[in-house]
């Protein structure tokens, strides 16, 4: 099989589902899931994990957003459900209980700023409740500098840092004692022509994770399949790894 033909998994997107809440689309730039899924389809990508737009941009329906695509990614194979935490609503923990026991539920989705709360006066709350479930959870950028004392506390929990993009990310992945520090390659900083390279000669390949986060999926995994690195580093961001931190993935 050639690489092109390998299904990849995203491992961190949203989407619009006609919610007061989702962001406005234009001509250039559309965020339905009916429009995303034609770009997954030419890219070969099979699975997507996903949030709502309406559940990470506003604090104001997260816990009907959760339910939402709860029902949805059971409804629908190629979709998985980031359970969305919003610390100050403590349904959302409920919920997480609840949908962490679902094979379509991959971890716990925070976004700190979007949210408008503070990561470092929250972090402690929303990590244990990670750590005793031994669950994954998957952060908007924040305070990158504090995450690895938050990662060495609580070891049983693994951390991705979304949009790798800085220095500041290979950083706090190589300070983690634990090596439970990942991040993923979703966003346009991506598109820097040596961030990808420069994180893999610091910290490897096995704690990268790919990702597209609406924007173009063909970009997005072209990013990926013609950096020159290894073709076997290419199939364990692409694919191999979002397996290993998500067992519940093997079979997409």
């Amino acid at each position: 099989m050639s690489l092109s033909e390998l299904n990849v998994i995203d491992f961190h997107s949203h989407f619009n589902h006609g919610s007061p809440l989702d962001p406005a689309e234009t001509e250039i730039y559309k965020f339905g899931l009916d429009f995303l899924k034609k770009g997954y389809d030419y890219a070969n990508i099979s699975s997507v994990g996903f949030s709502t737009y309406a559940g990470v941009l506003s604090n104001k329906e997260v816990a009907e957003e959760n339910d939402y695509l709860y029902n949805l990614a059971l409804d629908t194979p190629w979709i998985y459900q980031w359970v969305v935490i919003e610390p100050r609503h403590e349904e959302t923990f409920e919920q997480a209980k609840k949908m962490l026991d679902s094979p379509k539920c991959l971890g716990l989705k925070i976004h700190s700023p979007c949210h408008e709360y503070s990561i470092a006066e929250y972090a402690d709350k929303i990590f244990s409740f990670a750590d005793e479930r031994g669950a994954v959870v998957l952060m908007h950028p924040d305070r990158m500098e504090l995450m690895p004392e938050y990662a060495d506390r609580y070891k049983n929990m693994k951390l991705v840092i979304a949009h790798l993009g800085t220095v500041d990310h290979v950083n706090a992945i190589e300070t983690a004692k634990y090596g439970n520090i990942y991040t993923d390659t979703s966003g346009v900083a991506s598109s820097n022509n040596n961030i990808l390279e420069y994180a893999i000669s610091r910290i490897g390949t096995d704690r990268i994770l790919f990702g597209t986060d609406t924007y173009a999926a063909g970009f997005q995994r072209g990013r990926i399949e013609y950096a020159p690195i290894p073709e076997q580093d290419k199939i364990k961001i692409l694919r191999e790894n979002a397996i290993t931190l998500c067992p519940q993935l093997k079979n997409a």
